[in-house]
């Protein structure tokens, strides 16, 4: 079990925690809740032993290993595979003592250790852990040094899969990973047979897999059973019986003080008031359990809609410079359509919406856009285009030359940055802030057509339901790319597949597409494991037949020995059973008593032959051994 005890921290000014106290169960799939900032990172950092908190302490079990994900994406020349593989330590250790081990006993006592950690599966393990987050059997082939950062970052995700700690620290896993290897993850975690801590905005992962949520609030830790869902309810349900008791302490507190008011001055009810004095003293206040106010989205509503479609294309194809990443597009887009793109990083979502956008030319075919078309296009990497020494006032101030002070402020206000948050600089905005300050800019103008790409990175659970709640009343079409599932189910109403070279229409509902998406991964690693197997059983194969032939030519004439000895054992078991039936004879005595003694000593002579042989049998068979085992 590991115990939080007592924690107290402070970053700067700040108190993240304040004697803060819980108890994670053995085996238990713990959501780690809060809102940004909070201090959950700075919590796995104090459990992995990298911070040293002020009081308290954080206590593992003994002999825990403990697993997380590097902030530094790994890199270097080695592969894929063998970077995963790398990560088991003592499978490693082992494979690498058992070239070089001498010892027959060692040997044995590898081999038996390396059949005990399933280490003949691993290279299947690893490479069904590496297809499952979005590499085919080809790119887990190739060097680390030919992935960016974020595809590295999900190599480094299945390295500490792969290990299998006894403790799993994840903070944030899916926002390195697309919807795909997002719902692969969530299978995975979901039968994780060891303890699991995971930080995550994402509330499909926490439903799926959390049995148990730990929420951080106003620097205290609080441990609920049970879902995200169940978390919520419990939650919400805790906070009105709080403000029943606020409110029934409020009533009781005025009746004592209208007491102590009205009679306080006479000397027949002196001693009463007094005593109401003490009592309201004593009267502890119940603490609220209010939650901070989340600040809504602001997405204005086009003035005016447009005629359907306000995109068509029949036959259309886009890339770049002469290569074709998308073709045979033959699909429509009505003004008021909520669209979620599917399919794997690569395969071109983000090419296709830069083709509905009219950031990219259609390459061949035609695609049809209304003339008055308006769109808002808003994607993660945008967010490094914000000028770091501006403010979101001087954002919004360039959209609006001229607007008076006071409306752009007002502007910033209904964004999300009221007051002295409009003057903030961008370079001191949160994630969070940025991609607010982003999406309000994309959408100033009240587009047509709003086109997302990964919204929610950066955004907790509650200003993800602050966007979903402001994109199902925008009025104009969205289309998003997302690997958030519960955004897509709440906001889109058809899906669309991009794969294989084109995008068409995906005939079910996201359930559906999870279904597809756990069984495309499950054949894929079925035919890595079929590879990895039939190329591991050749090889195995080869060096046997040469190894074989090599200790046949060393070890012959230690086999010659032991079949001489073997054939003089046979003939003296033989020589001694035939005495023994001599012996057996009745009159064996009676009628020669000389002989049959004779025969008594020859038996005993034998009986130490075949002892002596044996002996020699066994010691020539040990030396074989050790020679064929060496």
């Amino acid at each position: 079990m590991l115990h939080i005890n007592d924690l107290t921290y402070r970053l700067g000014p700040r108190l993240l925690f304040d004697d803060a106290t819980a108890a994670l169960p053995d085996r238990a799939r713990v959501g780690f809740v809060g809102r940004n900032g909070a201090g959950k990172t700075t919590l796995f950092r104090m459990i992995s032993g990298e911070l040293a908190p002020e009081s308290g302490s954080v206590t593992l079990p003994r002999n825990a290993r403990l697993g997380r994900v590097e902030q530094e994406a790994p890199g270097g020349p080695g592969t894929l595979i063998d970077f995963v593989l790398d990560a088991d330590k003592e499978r490693s250790a082992l494979m690498a003592e058992a070239q070089t081990a001498t010892d027959p006993l060692r040997i044995a006592e590898i081999q038996m250790r390396l059949v005990d950690i399933d280490a003949h599966s691993a290279p299947a393990r690893a490479a069904g852990i590496l297809s499952g987050l979005g590499f085919d059997h080809e790119g887990q082939q190739r060097s680390l040094s030919e992935f960016s950062g974020g595809w590295r970052m999900r190599v480094a995700l299945a390295a500490v899969l792969f290990s299998a700690p006894d403790i799993l620290l994840l903070d944030e896993p899916t926002n390195y990973l697309d919807l795909e290897g997002t719902l692969w993850l969530i299978d995975y975690l979901a039968h994780y047979p060891a303890t699991v801590l995971v930080i995550s905005h994402d509330r499909d992962l926490l439903d799926e897999v959390a049995d148990h949520i730990l929420h951080l609030d106003r620097a205290k830790l609080t441990l609920w059973r049970g879902n995200y869902t169940s978390f919520e309810r419990q939650r919400r349900e805790q906070q009105a019986l709080q403000m029943k008791l606020v409110k029934k302490q409020e009533d009781h507190r005025r009746h004592l003080q209208a007491f102590v008011d009205r009679f306080r001055a006479q000397a027949t009810k002196a001693r009463q008031a007094q005593s109401r004095l003490k009592m309201l003293a004593r009267l502890e206040p119940v603490a609220a359990m209010v939650d901070s106010d989340v600040l809504p989205f602001d997405l204005p509503s086009p003035a005016k809609p447009l005629s359907p479609p306000i995109v068509a294309m029949e036959g259309a194809s886009v890339g770049y410079d002469d290569r074709t990443i998308l073709s045979r597009l033959s699909l429509s887009i009505s003004n008021d359509d909520r669209i979620g793109l599917l399919g794997s990083n690569g395969n071109g979502k983000s090419t296709f919406a830069k083709l509905i956008a009219g950031r990219l030319d259609a390459m061949g075919g035609v695609v049809r856009r209304s003339s008055k078309l308006d769109v808002g296009f808003f994607a993660q990497h945008q967010v490094d285009d914000l000028s770091p020494g501006g403010t979101p006032y001087s954002h919004v101030a360039e959209l609006m030359r001229d607007g008076t002070e006071a409306k752009i402020r007002a502007r910033c206000a209904r964004m999300g940055f009221p007051n002295v948050k409009a003057d903030t600089k961008v370079s001191e905005l949160s994630g969070g802030e940025k991609a607010r300050l982003l999406m309000g800019l994309a959408t100033f103008d009240g587009p047509h057509l709003l086109i997302l790409d990964e919204p929610t990175n950066h955004l907790d659970i509650d200003s993800r339901a602050a966007l979903i709640e402001a994109l199902n009343e925008y009025e104009g079409a969205v289309i998003l790319v997302s690997h958030d599932r519960y955004l897509l189910e709440a906001c889109a109403d058809r899906l669309w597949l991009v794969a294989d070279g084109g995008v068409k229409v995906f005939d079910g509902d996201m359930d559906d597409y999870r279904r597809f998406v756990l069984e495309q991964a499950r054949a894929e690693s079925r035919k890595n494991a079929r590879a990895d197997d039939g190329a591991e059983q050749r090889e195995t194969l080869a060096a046997l037949r040469q190894n074989n032939a090599k200790t046949r030519r060393e070890t012959a004439p230690l086999r010659k020995k032991i079949e001489a000895v073997e054939a003089r054992m046979a003939k003296f078991t033989e020589l001694l059973a035939r005495v023994d039936d001599m012996l057996a004879h009745p009159d064996a005595y009676a009628k020669d008593t000389a002989k049959a003694s004779q025969l008594a000593q020859q038996r005993a002579e034998l009986v130490r032959a075949v002892a002596m042989a044996e002996e020699e049998w066994l010691a020539l068979s040990e030396e074989l051994e050790a020679a064929v085992s060496g």
